[in-house]
Parts: C-alpha cells; structure tokens; sequence
C-alpha cells in the first residue's frame, strides 16, 4: 500500500468526524457501503441505514467539547481492502471530563472510491 493510500483513507474517516458531514446523509451515505455494519461502543449492531439515519438526525455537540483523533495505523488487509486503527478522545472543557475510545474500520475499493464497509468503537475504560 502506498502513503497516498493511507493518507486518503486517514482523511476519508476524518470526514465522519465533521458534524456537517454527518448530518449529510447523501455524503455519508456515499462513505458508508451498502453492506455496512458497525459494532458500537455502546455494545449495539448498527447497518449503513440505521447509521445515516442517526447521523442525520444528531443535534451539534455541547459547543466546549473536543474531539482529538491519534495513533493512526493503516494497514493493507488484501488488495484494495484496509484496516485504520487509532484513538479517539472526547473532552469536555466544562466538566473535565474525557471518553476515551479505539476505533477500527475496514475500508474497500469498490464501484471506483473508497467505501466504509465495517467500523467498531471499544472504549477504553479510565483509570
């Protein structure tokens, strides 16, 4: 796999990070493959239309919170198939508080762009 690879998959899922992606459900609908599934940190199961239609319907985040992405790792599973890991943290400058979460989603090649076709978020318990 090459670093342009990598870097369009790190930027592809920083997308989904963006509120006013999210609340797209043409553009995540686009990222998101028809056959997606996502295992929520939450424990829950969720398809690629359940997934859009949350998105859709988020309201913003509390205005002082942060969303910091780290640790980033791609990793080529097969040809045009990819893994992404990293960390997510969520501060709340308010309350001090932070959620810490390790994410994984598996990215395919297919019909010419790159397609989000599994995603899993564990949290990371405090200390």
């Amino acid at each position: 796999m090459n670093r342009q690879t990598a870097e369009t998959i790190i930027a592809l899922e920083q997308c989904l990070h963006q509120p006013a992606i999210r609340t797209a459900q043409d553009r995540v609908t686009h990222l998101l493959a028809e056959d997606f599934i996502e295992f929520g940190s939450s424990g829950r199961i969720f398809d690629r239309q359940t997934t859009v239609a949350a998105l859709a319907a988020e309201t913003p985040s509390v205005p002082d919170e942060r969303l910091e992405t780290l640790d980033y790792v791609v990793k080529e599973l097969a040809g045009e198939v990819v893994l992404i890991t990293y960390r997510a943290r969520r501060t709340g400058s308010w309350t001090g508080s932070i959620r810490e979460t390790l994410r994984s989603s598996i990215w395919a090649f297919r019909d010419g762009r790159w397609q989000m076709i599994f995603h899993q978020g564990t949290i990371v318990p405090s200390a």
